[in-house]
């Protein structure tokens, strides 16, 4: 199957895909009724959750199988319906549909259309059956999500489309870059009195973006297939930023003695070492929080993550770096 039919297919309309023979009960009946009406039409497909409607197909709920069969059969459905449902509107695509079952981790999910009525059920087969089909072009994602393109976006849309959908987060870029020559700007005279700072920025920035494009790497692995907590996500931080520690101290004092050999400014030394080091382990900690959270509002990490945490990054890197040398 072509790369351009499955980016196609992503953006079907979900309703193309859902199944009409679901399980539906009347919110007005018991338990018995329910039960009864049940056995005489069974709900057909694998996976079967219990939709409560009212008189004009409105969904109202989901019935646990557990309370429908344990409940006494005089028992109102109303009353054990569990009211809040986590539903998919009609215009949702199946890539938000499959999203839903990133997030929610549920094995179906009703489609209403605006008025609340439900007109279908998409189950995990869908999401199974999309999964297995682009899980030998994930390679294809990986490579273009830290530099702002996800690759469904940028294969679909049009000239201008791709232009309004890439370019704002590439500001951040720019913003990042103006800002930065901003604030070397506002550290002038460390720079004039310290010429050798301005020399090892480029290695500083360098090393401090590598270790933020890795961290939001593994952390866009991390999430994938799993919704985000906050709990877990203070964990990985730690842990992302004590690993940038180690890695952060030996690259600093490798490149430390470099400039200790050649140069022999004390100042220097100690500015390149602390900075590195500083600068390495902010910049992971953006690394995993700036894509969870951006999870967790329901955006599109691939997209936004890099060039965010990049421009971010730099930022604190210099400010680290140009403190220390105001401060020796």
């Amino acid at each position: 199957m072509s790369e351009r039919f499955l980016t196609h297919h992503l953006n079907d309309s979900v309703t193309l895909h859902m199944r009409r023979d679901f399980a539906r009960i009347e919110a007005g009946r018991t338990v018995g009724e329910a039960l009864e009406a049940l056995h005489r039409q069974a709900p057909g497909g694998r996976i079967v959750y219990f939709y409560v409607i009212d008189g004009e197909n409105r969904l109202q709920g989901v019935l646990p199988a557990r309370r429908l069969l344990l409940s006494p059969p005089e028992t109102p459905v109303s009353a054990i319906t569990v009211r809040e449902v986590v539903a998919l509107p009609e215009t949702a695509t199946v890539e938000e549909a499959c999203d839903f079952f990133i997030l929610h981790r549920l094995l179906a999910f009703p489609v209403v259309d605006v008025a609340g009525r439900i007109v279908g059920v998409v189950d995990v087969e869908l999401y199974t059956e999309e999964l297995g089909e682009l899980e030998r072009h994930e390679h294809f994602d990986d490579l273009f999500q830290l530099i702002g393109i996800h690759l469904t976006e940028a294969q679909q849309a049009s000239l201008l489309r791709a232009f309004r959908y890439r370019f704002p987060w590439l500001l951040c870029n720019i913003i990042g870059g103006i800002a930065a020559a901003l604030l070397a700007g506002f550290f002038e005279a460390e720079l004039q009195r310290l010429t050798a700072l301005a020399l090892f920025m480029p290695v500083v920035l360098a090393l401090s973006e590598s270790v933020s494009v890795q961290s939001v790497s593994l952390t866009l692995q991390f999430l994938r297939g799993r919704p985000p907590t906050l709990r877990s996500l203070a964990g990985r931080i730690r842990s992302e930023m004590a690993r940038a520690l180690l890695l952060g101290l030996v690259s600093g004092v490798v490149v430390a003695f470099l400039a200790q050999s050649f140069w022999g400014q004390q100042e220097l030394t100690v500015c390149l070492l602390l900075g590195i080091a500083l600068g390495m382990t902010a910049a992971a900690g953006l690394g995993v929080l700036l894509p969870t959270l951006l999870r967790l509002m329901r955006r599109d990490p691939h997209v936004a993550a890099g060039p965010v945490v990049l421009a971010v990054s730099d930022l604190l890197t210099l400010l680290v770096y140009f403190s220390l040398a105001k401060w020796f």
